[in-house]
């Protein structure tokens, strides 16, 4: 086993100083990996109320070969985080309560077996199956052909860029707080070099987790970004009757087609055969400090998800609603960002394509919080409402681009 090294680390979270184990699992710089790894409360002598483990592995066979994912029990839930696949979630689950969703792409696949420029740019799809993506960071959206002539494929490539570093840092004091980190690094000469520390954050015993991750330009020009927080979910929480509810000032259908459900935007269908997708825009409302709520349940309101963030980092919200067949995938995403899922050159009219200067940095935030019981989802709904106030949200029926123009 790896043993921890003792530390008075000050985290970016918060900037606090707490004495802390801490495991380096892997390191390009000194090609360095722990390999297959467990560590838990009772191996640290940590006096958790609520026990924890902690387990890396490396997955074999088809197209997962040579995957790493992690695996975080918080006594609560367990998270399946995958530093191969640019430190996304695959999946949460508490007892019958999972965030994620069942797609056709049945293996976490490794990005070695992915060609993201094939189908026309699609090919990110081929390793689409996880409950967060991270969409960009050097560009997001959907593919096509950008004003200087480069083909910008789905997505970005962050999500299909094995992490450089991953270190696990837990918390030698109450709350024994799990802090798991990864660099992404999206470095291409002559064209970009941003470095993203993601991090995952939670507590055990708790029902919420938190992502805080930072965005570093280290070139010496300044450089465009964009993210998604491609957020996706399926059984249990989505069904007929499922209710998706937003602090917003106005929404929007991202093209004609969804036009035909812009009436019926919260709300959900069970799986239908011959359903497209259906895409909205929306703009957030936020509280004084810029902090926002998104919520979907099911039709009971027994089960749940609320997802946290802040206008300022994320200023625009995203609702893809998926409800075709379950072998299909039947999904929906909630997905704050800096852009909509439009290609890159139809985002900069918009004002939604920020830059960074040579050395600046810029953080990104949010939670997941795990609705357990009715009374978990009418407090989330309390906060929504609180945040919403009075004011309607307003249903713009012309998409705020026009696809329909070459």
């Amino acid at each position: 086993m790896l043993k921890p090294v003792s530390a008075a680390i000050l985290f970016a979270i918060g900037s606090f100083a707490a004495q802390a184990a801490e495991f380096v699992l892997s390191d390009a710089t000194t090609g360095s990996d722990v390999g297959n790894w467990k560590v838990s409360s009772e191996s640290l002598g940590i006096q958790s109320k609520t026990p924890f483990t902690l387990e890396k592995r490396r997955l074999h066979g088809g197209k997962q070969e040579g995957v790493d994912v992690l695996l975080i029990n918080n006594g609560v839930m367990e998270i399946t985080l995958v530093p191969t696949r640019g430190m996304g979630i695959y999946q949460v689950t508490s007892g019958d309560l999972r965030l994620g969703w069942d797609s056709p792409v049945k293996e976490i696949v490794n990005p070695a077996n992915i060609d993201l420029e094939s189908r026309n740019g699609l090919g990110w799809l081929d390793g689409f199956n996880e409950m967060m993506v991270r969409c960009g960071y050097e560009w997001t959206g959907h593919p096509g052909v950008d004003d200087n002539g480069q083909l910008l494929s789905l997505h970005g490539r962050a999500q299909n860029t094995p992490a450089s570093t991953v270190k696990v840092i837990i918390d030698e004091q109450p709350p024994y707080t799990i802090h798991v980190r990864g660099q992404v690094a999206e470095r291409t000469f002559k064209k970009t070099n941003l470095v993203t520390w993601t991090e995952l954050s939670v507590a055990p015993g708790s029902n919420r987790f938190e992502l805080h991750d930072e965005l570093t330009n280290f070139a010496d020009y300044e450089d465009e970004y964009q993210i998604i927080y491609h957020s996706n979910f399926g059984t249990p929480l989505l069904e007929e009757g499922a209710v998706f509810t937003a602090a917003a000032t106005e929404i929007s259908p991202f093209n004609d087609y969804a036009k035909a459900g812009l009436k019926d935007w919260q709300t959900y269908l069970a799986p239908t055969k011959g359903y497209d997708e259906m895409v909205f825009n929306l703009k957030p409302k936020a509280d004084a400090d810029g902090n926002t709520l998104a919520v979907l349940h099911n039709k009971s309101g027994e089960k749940g998800v609320a997802v946290g963030y802040n206008v300022k980092q994320l200023p625009v919200l995203t609702l893809w609603k998926n409800t075709d067949t379950k072998q299909q995938g039947y999904v929906t995403g909630i997905e704050p960002g800096t852009s909509y899922a439009y290609n890159t050159k139809y985002q900069r009219p918009l004002g939604l394509v920020p830059k960074l200067q040579p050395g600046q940095s810029q953080r990104f935030d949010l939670s997941y919080t795990l609705l357990r019981s009715k009374a978990d989802t009418e407090q989330a709904l309390a906060d929504v409402a609180k945040i919403q106030g009075k004011e309607p949200v307003k249903l713009v029926n012309k998409p705020l681009v026009d696809l329909n123009k070459k």
